[in-house]
């Protein structure tokens, strides 16, 4: 695929992924970090970044894309997965962060503290000009998104350089949070998860494949490799950007404390917009923020709605827009630190089941595999990583230890560092080849 192709399906991959509400991840992990800031930030960029590029990659490796490589598992665990990915990506989690980001990073700041009326008010008329574009959505989310990108984009890189600028001579903030109790590479690569870009890059691969066919390539070679290609170059662009608003999140001093409720992310980058570009840089961060918000949270309950009309199709796409848009509003009301809190059992969950698919899709793209070899991994990692959650938080509000004896997890391999699921998949697949070892061999065409 020619130079200039690679950079027309790779910056529109950028822009899929380079949504205004992942921006507040990266400097608050730089923050808490402190002195272990490199082993934090890799461990969040590994799943922020290195995730979601190779589950883009992996989803060229089936013409079918994720659809035809989950239907190797079973085609009930093929739906269940999508919907829950769909689920995640939607009106659960995704879409009120949009909302709450918006008012975080363009009300917020000129209020004098946090208010649930004030966030009631905005949520109701952000989710009803959010309803009126979606009835006739391609015009505006296309003509007002492909130009924000780049003007968001201009924002954030002047922001960096005369954050650097300013910061150059910093020390390292006190480490805090998460980083005092755990190592810092596994807090990194769990805190990567709340991005939710590698469960959005099993949607997305889909997008890059049809785009690349709609410039005249339709070989498994051709799709595979422009795959790759893009998918890196969004990569760079996005762990560039990431790794640089860590690190001015890791130097940058803040007054007093923030207010209650309110996200660390948010609150850095609008701190350092005025301290580095004044009143008016903050004006056109929360602008450009605000709108960029608002046409991603378009286009998720879009592709939400047209998902689930296609899976349900006696409900209509007018009906799902209006579940999702009531859904996320009431959501949205509980704040963005609560939203945020609340994503992380299930992408605790998500997160080794996507991770253990897109590892079995690529490995038996090279080494030919019975489906059995596929079924038993994926249904205990995804065992273990429910009852993993269950041990691990009290998020369910009872006493789950007393129902269930979930203390014998402690003794799985890497149990302590969260990535238990690795040597279950390893074990699950070999296990599964030796058994399934008279089964035809699944082989991608």
């Amino acid at each position: 695929m020619k130079l200039k192709y690679v950079f027309v399906v790779g910056f529109m991959l950028f822009a899929m992924f380079f949504g205004a509400g992942n921006l507040i991840f990266p400097p608050a992990i730089g923050h808490e970090s402190g002195e272990h800031f490199w082993p934090g930030v890799i461990g969040f960029v590994l799943t922020g970044v290195g995730l979601p590029l190779i589950a883009v990659i992996a989803g060229a490796i089936s013409k079918g894309g994720y659809d035809e490589s989950l239907n190797h598992v079973s085609k009930w665990f093929s739906i269940a997965f999508m919907v829950a990915i769909f689920l995640t990506i939607g009106p659960f989690f995704a879409i009120p962060r949009t909302a709450t980001t918006a008012y975080e990073m363009s009300i917020l700041p000129y209020l004098s503290d946090t208010s649930t009326l004030s966030l009631l008010i905005f949520t109701v008329l952000y989710f009803l000009i959010v309803f009126l574009i979606c009835l006739k959505p391609g015009y505006l989310v296309d003509t007002i998104g492909k130009s924000l990108t780049p003007i968001l984009l201009i924002t954030i890189v002047l922001l960096i350089i005369m954050g650097i600028l300013n910061y150059s001579g910093l020390t390292p903030n006190e480490t805090s949070g998460a980083f005092l109790e755990k190592s810092a590479f596994s807090v990194g690569f769990t805190e990567g998860y709340l991005t939710m870009d590698a469960i959005a890059a099993i949607v997305f691969s889909l997008i890059v494949i049809n785009a690349i066919r709609g410039l005249g390539f339709s070989s498994k070679k051709d799709l595979l490799n422009g795959t790759i290609q893009s998918a890196v170059l969004a990569a760079v662009l996005l762990g560039v950007i990431y790794v640089a608003l860590a690190w001015i999140g890791n130097r940058v001093g803040l007054p007093g404390e923030i207010a209650e409720g309110q996200n660390l992310g948010t609150f850095i980058l609008t701190f350092v917009a005025e301290d580095v570009l004044g009143g008016f840089g903050v004006f056109v961060l929360a602008t450009i923020v605000f709108l960029a918000c608002l046409t991603t949270c378009v286009g998720l309950i879009v592709s939400v709605s047209e998902y689930f009309h296609e899976l349900i199709p006696r409900v209509s796409y007018v009906a799902w827009v209006s579940i999702f848009v009531l859904i996320s509003l009431v959501l949205a009301n509980q704040g963005l630190s609560t939203i945020i809190q609340g994503s992380v059992p299930v992408l605790m969950i998500l997160y080794p089941i996507a991770m253990t698919v897109v590892s079995l899709v690529i490995f038996t793209y090279f080494v030919p595999s019975p489906r059995l070899a596929l079924q038993i991994p994926v249904y205990t990692v995804s065992i273990v990583s429910i009852l993993a959650v269950i041990f691990r938080s009290d998020y369910f509000g009872i006493s789950a230890l007393e129902v269930l004896p979930l203390q014998i997890l402690e003794y799985l391999p890497l149990f302590a560092a969260e990535f238990e699921w690795i040597p279950i998949l390893i074990v699950g697949y070999i296990i599964g080849y030796v058994f399934g070892s008279k089964q035809p061999k699944i082989v991608y065409e």
